[in-house]
């Protein structure tokens, strides 16, 4: 067995900000780091950025301002929220890095030398007023659904990889891999998309100039995913004079990706591999998505999740905990406040929380603080090798949910034998009740002890806290030895005492944040008078919509919610302050204009993806109309 471990994340395309998606790959490879520096690997775990391409181009020119200006301001708000989520990331790798780029030129002139890139021509959809290739999913009867703007087909010279004599390589390697794309579920997707036969890649573009110069025709950028996906060996050193990590830790054991990308990292990838001549990875895990509503999260239908707020509220560990043990690993979860808070209070709040506290507190009671002599009676020792035990196959078989599991029925059964052995009663008992207080609290402290190592690679920040209340922070921190039972040393001194997660008033916290959104939709008004350019107008994207349906915010005298039609494949929720001028019923069929490219909002609970626009006439609203002709989705100029 190798003694290193090499784990990946997707490097995340700085066109967004990071969300819940991010996060959440981001924390079940750190978990899994974690968990093998505990079992004793050499780790190297990696994460990072793409930062070249077309949406980059633009956006940054949108602002004017340079693309690796913009890829800056997004690339320090992950460095900012991955230090503040304790990701223990050995690496962040960014494609605009001079490093990475000798790692593509060389992939690029071995592929090269093997005779799999020729040149040729790239037939697509191009928009001439934002002089783009738009793919053609984004088309509808000849204009870019996205951006209104009308399409024509049009070809520019591309260089291609011939991906499609890779197929029976490809196949054979699934068929003698059979754990190289896991789930299984995603291995027999993988595997029917290459059976159904494969086309050549294209691998350049000549209208973008943002990315790595294509190597000996500098009129071509690299395009796309032999770009990204070269990270996985660059970061390592490949390509250049310093190539020791790539030499100690290639091929990686897992490249950790949504299941949206999988085809990229499960097919194109080893392709490029294969061709270049170098090992390919060891496995590609496809997780699940967060859904809200069980809908996809996505920025372009405006319900990502940004959970700062409960990062600053509850703590980092909390919400590493959710992710981790909400979503079945390999499947879709949902994503809610609601849901997030239910398992707080239960899992967190009571279950780890209120059994630490219980415990130290009636040690410090009843023992002055001291740890007793170490016993192994009981059923808590039987309980903890279980856990132990049961937590490792499932984190070797990366089904972290499953893990934490085993490591809350620990949990469980220290609570429930707290409860039938009731210490407050045997303290009251003499001498008798002294030495069987002794064994019920030992095995209290030290399954505690054992759980926090188990929760280590989750909870990293609350398992040392806990493990410091416990007067065991200075013991071996390890997943062999230290989970053996009896670690804990009689006579330990206790260290301080404090609420771990305090349990929350779901309640309150609903109509506090409530109250805040109501605040900021009275506060977003847009101020008059102020000019602004022609760039800045160009930013807002209006379209005609028609109202679907519409009904008064309860608690509110102002909003009413609606569902507009903008020419998408669903209506869209609105919430506007239009009440006091109209009622809801008088507001279904009628045609509207909308900003439909708004920064979603949630008011007074209600979620709103865009804005309706609106005379003020003695300070109420006028809404603007359209003629009845003017289909939905239209763009306004």
């Amino acid at each position: 067995m190798s003694d290193t471990f090499y784990i990946t994340t997707p490097i995340y395309y700085v066109n967004d900000m990071p969300n819940i998606g991010h996060i959440y790959t981001t924390v079940m490879a750190d978990a899994f780091a974690r968990y093998q520096r505990l079992k004793g690997k050499k780790v190297y775990f990696l994460t990072g950025t793409d930062e070249h391409g077309q949406k980059i181009e633009k956006a940054a020119a949108a602002q004017g301002i340079r693309p690796i200006e913009l890829a800056d301001r997004v690339v320090a708000r992950y460095h900012d929220l991955w230090k503040l989520l304790d990701i223990s990331h050995d690496d962040f790798i960014r494609t605009s890095q001079p490093r990475h780029q000798q790692g593509v030129a060389e992939i690029i002139r071995r592929i090269t030398e093997a005779g799999d890139i020729y040149k040729g021509e790239y037939q697509g959809w191009y928009d001439a007023r934002d002089e783009a290739f738009v793919p053609d999913s984004q088309v509808k009867d000849g204009v870019d659904i996205e951006s209104g703007n009308p399409v024509e087909r049009l070809s520019e010279s591309s260089y291609f990889f011939r991906l499609s004599a890779f197929q029976d390589r490809l196949l054979e390697w699934y068929r003698d891999n059979p754990d190289c794309i896991r789930p299984k579920s995603r291995y027999n997707e993988v595997l029917r998309f290459v059976e159904g036969g494969l086309k050549d890649l294209s691998i350049s573009r000549t209208s973008i100039k943002w990315g790595v110069p294509f190597p000996g025709d500098e009129d071509h950028v690299v395009y796309v995913w032999l770009d990204a996906l070269t990270n996985y060996i660059s970061a390592l050193g490949f390509g250049s004079d310093d190539d020791a990590c790539y030499g100690e830790f290639w091929p990686a054991t897992t490249h950790l990706v949504g299941k949206d990308i999988l085809r990229f990292h499960c097919v194109y990838w080893p392709a490029f591999l294969m061709s270049a001549g170098l090992p390919l990875p060891k496995q590609v895990f496809g997780h699940g998505w967060w859904l809200q509503d069980d809908a996809k999260m996505s920025k372009s239908v405006g319900n990502v999740v940004r959970p700062d707020h409960l990062i600053h509220r509850f703590g980092a560990d909390a919400l590493r905990y959710f992710v981790a043990r909400e979503m079945s690993f390999g499947q879709d979860a949902n994503f809610s406040d609601e849901a997030f808070l239910e398992r707080f209070n239960a899992d967190l709040a009571n279950s780890l929380g209120n059994t630490a506290s219980r415990t130290t507190a009636m040690t410090s009671r009843y023992l002055d603080g001291i740890v007793p002599a170490a016993h192994s009676e009981g059923p808590v020792p039987e309980a903890a090798d279980a856990a132990v035990a049961s937590y490792l196959k499932h984190m070797d078989a990366l089904e972290p949910h499953r893990a934490l599991e085993a490591a809350w029925q620990l949990l469980s059964t220290i609570n429930v034998y707290l409860q039938e052995k009731q210490p407050w009663n045997l303290a009251k008992q003499g001498d008798e009740g002294q030495a069987e207080l002794g064994v019920v609290l030992y095995a209290a402290l030290e399954g505690l002890r054992i759980a926090s190592i188990l929760a280590e690679p989750f909870m990293p920040g609350i398992a040392a806290d806990l493990r410091k209340q416990l007067g065991a922070d200075e013991l071996p921190l390890d997943l062999g030895p230290a989970t053996t039972w009896g670690g804990l040393p009689a006579g330990t001194k206790l260290g301080d005492a404090r609420p771990l997660f305090p349990r929350v008033d779901i309640k309150a916290y609903f109509k506090e944040i409530e109250a805040e959104n109501e605040k900021k939709a009275e506060a977003a008004a847009i101020a008059e008078g102020d000019l602004v350019t022609i760039d800045d107008f160009a930013k807002v994207k209006l379209k005609v919509g028609v109202v679907k349906t519409a009904e008064r915010v309860p608690k509110s005298k102002k909003l009413i919610a609606l569902t507009v039609d903008v020419g998408e494949a669903s209506p869209r929720p609105l919430v506007a302050g239009i009440a006091e001028a109209y009622e809801p019923e008088e507001l279904v069929g009628r045609r509207i204009v909308v900003v439909a490219n708004l920064q979603p909002a949630k008011l007074m609970g209600r979620e709103s993806r865009g804005m309706l626009l609106a005379a003020s006439i003695d300070g109420k609203p006028s809404l603007l109309s359209v003629a009845d002709d003017v289909p939905p989705g239209t763009g306004v100029r």
